[in-house]
């Protein structure tokens, strides 16, 4: 079938759930995507900050082809499994926390984290959790409602109670909303679905100092952040916190569904046996990617990469484009916040073989593979030069 008969196709037999581009991708290799008629894109989308590796990576792709060598993909949480054990590990080597829930997705790790929180605040009769204006968290009832955007929320009202929502980046209206419920405070280091908005560090240290002196939790979503987004493993590495919570998706398992809940040693007796749970969470094949990810980020030169590539990303479009207002973002999570919506933008970027992806109506944001080069940074400012410059 062409492109338009498998659209067609699809938009009979699929939810209504997303406005797809008319593109249908059939294989990839390196930092491009190919579509079934051989059309090649470069990708700076990555699946949304998660193929950190880009495509057809060999020595993934081996390490899943020995997992699944085994014959098992799935034994459910009733027994242990290796890979579980040794990404757990891992993630709390790199985190400094303590214990780890693994789940199939970032919005269910934001509801695993929630769960935590308010059965740990209910011990000390409180409840409340205070999120962020514009922040974004999921797409379940329970991360919906602590995400401050009413454009999210308004069709699935009432939302679950007990979350109140402080200005990003405002340590003062962030101090006017603690009382005596409050119970823990949940941020995104980088707000990306909000515009790719971030702070300082006095604001970090603010309220770091506020959830001390109140015996707050501090929850940190790193769902797009973490997994070496930011040239760090995590994003709250940058400005020397101690979460009590974060939570994980996206570049976890590469491309493999995982998601993890990882906590202090505050909170880690807060879970007991049926507190929680997840059917695939931690099953060997996502765990098994999940480790294999890991480990390269342990080893380093992966966030060195990052460190550099995303400096020569910066440099190249500081004061390159008028019609660009603010460069926001770290590492190799970027957004360009425009004069102009930026959709028409990416429209033509498609068709001229360059993938983009937006985060609000004028912000573009560029959330490539982490294995990008600075040559296929020049071959995609080469195409944006053309749409913007000309």
């Amino acid at each position: 079938m062409e492109t338009k008969e498998y659209i067609q196709q699809g938009s009979n037999v699929f939810v209504k759930t997303y406005a797809q581009f008319p593109l249908v991708i059939k294989r990839g290799e390196g930092r491009y995507l190919y579509d079934i008629e051989e059309k090649r894109y470069l990708d700076l989308v990555g699946g949304i900050a998660t193929n950190l590796l880009g495509y057809n990576n060999q020595l993934f792709i081996s390490h899943l082809k020995e997992t699944l060598s085994h014959g098992v993909t799935h034994i459910s949480n009733l027994y242990w499994n290796t890979y579980a054990i040794e990404a757990a590990t891992l993630l709390a080597s790199l985190s400094g926390l303590k214990r780890v829930f693994f789940t199939n997705s970032g919005t269910e790790a934001n509801e695993a984290a929630i769960k935590l929180a308010r059965k740990w605040g209910k011990q000390r009769g409180r409840s409340t959790i205070i999120s962020m204006v514009d922040s974004f968290h999921g797409r379940t009832l329970g991360a919906l409602s602590a995400t401050g955007q009413s454009k999210y929320q308004s069709s699935f009202s009432p939302m679950v109670e007990d979350f109140m929502f402080a200005t990003f980046g405002d340590i003062d209206s962030l101090k006017e909303m603690i009382d005596d419920s409050t119970s823990a405070i949940m941020v995104e280091i980088i707000q990306g679905e909000g515009g790719i908005h971030t702070a300082d560090q006095a604001y970090w240290d603010q309220l770091s100092l506020l959830c001390e002196e109140h015996d707050l939790l501090l929850i940190i979503d790193e769902v797009q952040t973490g997994m070496g987004r930011t040239g760090e493993v995590f994003a709250y590495q940058h400005f020397n916190l101690k979460p009590d919570i974060i939570t994980l998706a996206k570049g976890l398992g590469g491309g493999i569904p995982v998601g993890a809940m990882v906590c202090s040693k505050r909170v880690e007796d807060v879970f007991v046996p049926g507190d929680h749970g997840a059917t695939f969470g931690g099953n060997l094949f996502s765990s098994s990617a999940a480790q294999y990810l890991l480990t390269l980020l342990e080893e380093g030169s992966l966030l060195r990469h990052v460190q550099q590539v995303s400096t020569y990303l910066r440099s190249q479009l500081e004061n390159r484009y008028p019609q660009v207002i603010e460069i926001r973002g770290m590492g190799l999570m970027v957004g360009l916040e425009f004069d102009q919506a930026v959709r028409p933008i990416i429209d033509e970027a498609m068709n001229k073989g360059l993938l983009l992806v937006n985060a609000g109506e004028k912000v573009l944001r560029m959330v490539p593979p982490l294995t990008i080069t600075e040559d296929e940074i020049d071959e995609a400012l080469q195409i944006l030069d053309e749409i913007l410059l000309s």
